[in-house]
């Protein structure tokens, strides 16, 4: 199973004071050197964490993979197009949200969303879609021309019943990865809730961000990458 480590909350730290520091490019080197699979960002309309200048740049010196989540606005999708990612992961956005607050409803606007597929696709870019663990779902994605799918954890992270909500994360990762899609999962995972998630079969990615920066603030960020790479059960040095 991968570790994708999401940098945005370095940046939300920057934009806090308005500042050049910290700066999530400075994160890279430490996180793949502390045995993650990959970088995580989200680039969004209003540009107010992650900016051009650092997708630039962590395309630069990215050696492991470049994963950008990003919505359907077309000049994102234009600069997305341009960056070449290794993967993107297409996200709901709303202005003004605190952080992604679900998943795509691919059913009803599955048109603009397979338009968006096709463009990003066109590059070479791995596509996943971040979607509701519902397993009626699994054949549009399929059909829209997704690569993967990443599963929304947030009620799973919230929930006091997490039987129930593993049960159901259980039936759409099987669904999906029945009919030929990756398997991801990420929203609210940290270091709490990160062992459930592991009897979920057929993921191979999680993508974790908030809860690992939070530990680095007291523990070091190379340290908290290798707590979670430990939790999930990777042998690390």
């Amino acid at each position: 199973m991968r570790l994708g480590v999401n940098i945005d909350h370095i940046a939300t730290l920057r934009s806090q004071r308005n500042t050049p520091y910290p700066d999530p490019v400075d994160a890279v080197p430490i996180v793949e050197l502390a045995g993650a699979d990959g970088i995580t960002c989200h680039i969004r309309i209003d540009r107010r964490h992650i900016t051009e200048r650092d997708v630039r740049i962590l395309r630069e010196i990215i050696k492991t993979s470049l994963n950008i989540e990003l919505c359907t606005d077309s000049d994102v999708v234009s600069f997305v197009s341009s960056i070449k990612p290794n993967h993107a992961c297409l996200v709901p956005e709303r202005e003004g949200e605190q952080t992604t607050e679900g998943g795509l409803d691919i059913v009803t606007h599955g048109k603009e969303i397979k338009k968006t597929i096709d463009i990003l696709k066109d590059t070479g870019i791995i596509l996943t879609l971040f979607v509701e663990p519902d397993e009626s779902i699994m054949e549009t994605a399929k059909q829209l021309g997704a690569d993967a799918v990443e599963l929304n954890t947030k009620v799973y992270s919230e929930t006091p019943d997490k039987r129930r909500e593993i049960e159901r994360l259980k039936r759409a990762s099987i669904a999906a990865h029945e009919i030929g899609l990756e398997v991801h999962a990420g929203h609210g995972l940290g270091y709490h809730n990160i062992e459930g998630i592991l009897s979920v079969p057929h993921i191979v990615e999680l993508n974790i961000g908030h809860s690992i920066i939070s530990r680095a603030v007291f523990t070091g960020l190379e340290e908290a990458v290798k707590r979670m790479l430990k939790l999930m059960g990777k042998n690390i040095q």
